[in-house]
């Protein structure tokens, strides 16, 4: 039984990734520098931070006609950390590293920190070896060496990291991360430069997200993955739903602030309502019409004798709904870790005492808003911040409150229309899948793509290919510095450095596309169900990119 449930596991551990022509012989290439760069804002603030690595420019990976082949004498000595939240890919991203520093020279080393960026400040590792690595290969989840979400911020983080650094003698550091990991790797490179540190550091781009591209980073990894699993599950319940005939599901999908996620999964399934968080900030919608338009939809379709549906929610939808949005900036304010509020908020043990406590000191608008929440979503806004000091969306469950607000506006219009409806979040379930044949092949990239860049001596760089949406042949391999993704933003009620997150524009050629359809899909039983990842067979199947990258483009 044990060999039968392994079977495809074995199988996937001997897929061999499709990787550029360009990669298949390292020692036949160079590096181009193209364009200078500044920052997506902030320029002459963040100058001031990063003096070191600021303003450096793209580069390009080419062909040379030229052997390269003496610039591996020496082997190298290289870190890899898994830094915040699973996407499918990342061991990929570490076996395309492994078997690139190995082709320059065998006796490269690459050692792997343990338990995320606290691995670097703790000086905890283990050397990553053929043997083990081989144990993981294009399968899902970071558990060779394990991740976290530690912040290396404070001159005691970043002095200890510099000391393992020197300790170990690393050659470089790679950072396999998110929008805030990488920020992190830049304020690490910046440091080490200047404190005349050899290490060098490159970022990798990671999220389920979708929110770290811009004009070079395409996609990150993990959210092709991420999508098609959250599809099926979807495709799923929408055949569920179109059988029983009774049920309408509303469902929310991780993404955190942006909608890509849930945008992406409409277009793979063609839901009845999609919720789209930056068009709904845009536009100014209260929490009044966005229930209205849901409500609409629901009465329409029952006058079509059709009281079942599906409704697709992103993560972060009430940090966009304008009156939410202030209130929630406000709590992060009073909530803040220090402040005077918070310390006083977190002497009650009750939620009803911490409920009381808010509305005492919230004023106008803001108490407004809060009081007009369910309680359980009033507690939900009052736990524990995350790492930067704002409100865990995925722990407000907004597809509840919706239920709720529908239910009662559908009570005030007819009595008589048939209104059952089921929750689910999914989160967890696409974060740490097997790797689809996009993910895989763009990760061992994406692996190789860090050992060049460290190899020749860059620091302060993000991995990055164009072109994404073709043949793997026609990927443009290139070097993005990390400060020209930047911009300041407020953490904990001070500004900091922060690569900014990517949020969909509501008059881009993907949102114009939907927009086109989702009149049609409201009414109508226009499901798609696109079934289990496919790893074996028909390519222009197993090999597919995600629609939006395909439509973006």
């Amino acid at each position: 039984m044990e060999n039968l449930s392994k079977k495809l596991q074995s199988k996937r551990l001997k897929y061999s990734p499709k990787l550029p022509e360009i990669l298949s012989d390292i020692s036949n290439i160079k590096i181009v520098f193209t364009k200078d760069t500044t920052a997506l804002g902030d320029a002459n603030e963040l100058k001031k931070i990063f003096k070191n690595t600021f303003g450096q420019k793209i580069c390009e990976i080419k062909k040379s006609a030229n052997s390269f082949k003496n610039n591996f004498k020496n082997p190298l000595k290289i870190g890899v950390v898994f830094s915040g939240g699973q996407a499918s890919g990342g061991h990929n991203v570490i076996s395309g590293l492994f078997d690139a520093l190995k082709k320059m020279n065998k006796n490269s080393k690459l050692i792997g920190f343990l338990n995320g960026p606290e691995g670097i400040v703790n000086c905890s590792f283990i050397e990553i070896t053929k043997e083990l690595i081989d144990q993981y290969r294009n399968l899902g989840g970071f558990d060779l060496i394990g991740s976290g979400r530690t912040k290396i911020e404070t001159a005691d983080q970043l002095e200890k990291s510099l000391k393992c650094a020197q300790k170990q003698k690393l050659d470089g550091i790679v950072v396999i991360g998110g929008d805030d990991s990488n920020t992190n790797a830049a304020i690490l490179a910046e440091y080490f430069k200047e404190n005349n540190c050899n290490t060098k550091v490159i970022g990798v781009p990671k999220t389920i997200d979708g929110d770290l591209k811009n004009e070079y980073i395409e996609l990150s990894f993990g959210f092709d993955t991420a999508c098609k699993v959250y599809s099926e599950l979807i495709g799923n319940i929408a055949r569920d739903a179109l059988s029983a005939k009774k049920y309408y599901h509303f469902i929310r999908l991780m993404g955190r602030s942006a909608s890509h996620i849930a945008l992406e999964c409409a277009l793979k399934t063609h839901p009845n309502v999609v919720l789209i968080a930056e068009e709904i900030f845009e536009k100014k919608k209260t929490l009044s019409q966005i229930t209205s338009k849901i409500a609409d939809v629901i009465e329409k379709r029952a006058k079509n004798s059709k009281n079942y549906g599906i409704i697709l929610i992103p993560e972060g939808l009430i940090e966009f709904i304008p009156e939410f949005k202030n209130l929630i900036s406000e709590l992060n304010k009073l909530l803040a870790i220090g402040e005077k509020t918070e310390v006083e908020l977190q002497k009650f043990s009750l939620a009803d005492e911490k409920i009381k406590y808010i509305k005492n000191i919230l004023r106008g608008e803001h108490l407004s808003c809060f009081e007009s929440l369910p309680k359980d979503i009033q507690e939900q806004l009052l736990l524990d911040r995350d790492p930067h000091g704002n409100v865990k969306v995925s722990q407000i469950e907004t597809e509840k409150m919706l239920i709720k607000t529908v239910k009662n506006e559908l009570s005030k219009r007819d009595s008589k229309i048939k209104f059952n409806a089921l929750n689910h979040f999914f989160g967890y379930e696409g974060r740490a899948g097997m790797p689809s044949n996009f993910d895989a092949n763009y990760c061992y990239s994406l692996g190789n793509i860090a050992a060049i860049l460290l190899n020749q001596g860059l620091t302060g760089y993000i991995c990055a290919i164009k072109n994404l949406k073709n043949g793997v042949s026609d990927w443009r391999l290139m070097g993005v510095p990390l400060t020209s993704l930047m911009n300041l933003e407020v953490r904990h009620g001070k500004p900091k450095p922060v690569i900014q997150k990517a949020l969909i524009k509501t008059d881009s050629k993907l949102f114009k596309q939907f927009e086109k359809f989702r009149e049609i899909w409201a009414v109508e039983d226009n499901f798609v169900y696109p079934g289990s990842i496919q790893y074996f067979g028909d390519e222009d199947i197993t090999d597919s990119v995600p629609i939006s990258l395909i439509i973006s483009s």
